[in-house]
């Protein structure tokens, strides 16, 4: 059975920073699904390019330009293909693009239509979103995800001294998500007393992504005020520790700046080997540069067995650098 699409439109709004993204509306054999285009602060150099209209409107990052793609180019297209057809519908934008980094229509544009696509094929089969996703993707065996809670934020994220991006805590302990969640929502509040009562109440302001930012200053600090909400909550043996360092915004002329040490990629190695071992980290994301393939490699090499190590900056959604 044939699921057609009838109806494709795009409008500009405005994600959780305030910042404009573009929403994609989408109508299919009387079925409709919507989606909105994520955008991150901190963005690797290899990264597909989001179209931004420049100018003074929006301080440049409006998307008319890439809402005008949606809507005058990819739309003419589309209208007409059967929603079920991602692979076809992905190729045939990324086609119409033409750039290694979808530079023309612009990556904003693409996603959006490719998730709207997505999500009214799995409501015109009557599936589950996950369950159809998997089926594209040739999965077929199902695992709970465990909810990463950024619960202290630095770098990008927040206005305070530290170099580290995010913080975080992933209830691997829970039975359920319905528990995880629970324990990721007590250790939270169980944080922001403690920041309260030991750096007063404007310490518990928080960053772009939620997390508090207190006043620390050193890449150890958070983590022990981590284990401490951990153990007053009652969770050590259900909650371990996760990082993304967004290491590329801290690294220059070969060296990185970490707590005001100049470090090369071995000393940062030695560094993050140390705090693994005498805390529960148990995910490393992006903790070089996006270019440093070489300390990835020797990180991975050392503690991958034993951590996952995520590899955002690194690898960019690239299949060229995936390679």
């Amino acid at each position: 059975m044939s699921f057609t699409i009838r109806y494709l439109h795009a409008r500009e709004v405005f994600d959780s920073r305030g910042n404009p993204t573009i929403e994609v509306d989408i109508k299919a054999n009387g079925c409709f699904a919507r989606a909105m285009v994520p955008s991150g602060a901190s963005t690797g150099v290899h990264e597909a390019v989001e179209v931004r209209d420049g100018g003074s409107r929006l301080m440049g990052k409006g998307v008319l330009k890439a809402v005008k793609n949606v809507n005058d180019i990819i739309s003419k297209k589309i209208v007409g293909m059967d929603c079920t057809q991602q692979r076809d519908i992905d190729n045939l934008m990324i086609e119409l693009d033409g750039t290694d980094n979808k530079s023309k229509l612009g990556a904003n544009a693409i996603l959006g239509v490719s998730i709207a696509c997505c999500k009214v094929a799995a409501k015109c089969l009557e599936k589950p979103l996950y369950s159809y996703i998997a089926e594209l993707a040739n999965v077929e065996k199902f695992v709970m995800p465990v909810p990463s809670f950024n619960v202290i934020n630095g770098g990008k994220h927040a206005g305070n001294k530290l170099d580290i991006q995010e913080y975080m805590i992933l209830p691997v302990g829970a039975k359920s998500f319905v528990e995880a969640m629970q324990l990721g929502v007590e250790v939270y509040h169980t944080l922001k007393n403690i920041i309260k009562e030991r750096y007063g109440v404007d310490a518990t302001n928080v960053g772009d992504e939620g997390g508090f930012a207190p006043p620390l200053n050193s890449v150890e600090e958070p983590i022990r005020l981590l284990s401490e909400a951990i153990t007053v909550a009652g969770y050590e043996d259900k909650i371990k520790l996760g990082i993304d360092a967004a290491a590329s915004e801290f690294y220059n002329n070969l060296q990185y700046t970490l707590d005001g040490r100049k470090l090369s990629g071995d000393e940062l190695i030695a560094l993050y080997k140390q705090l693994i071992e005498h805390h529960p980290i148990i995910s490393f994301e992006d903790p070089f540069a996006e270019d440093d393939f070489d300390s990835f490699a020797k990180f991975t090499a050392d503690v991958g067995s034993n951590i996952q190590v995520v590899s955002d900056d690194l690898l960019d959604t690239n299949v060229k650098r995936i390679e």
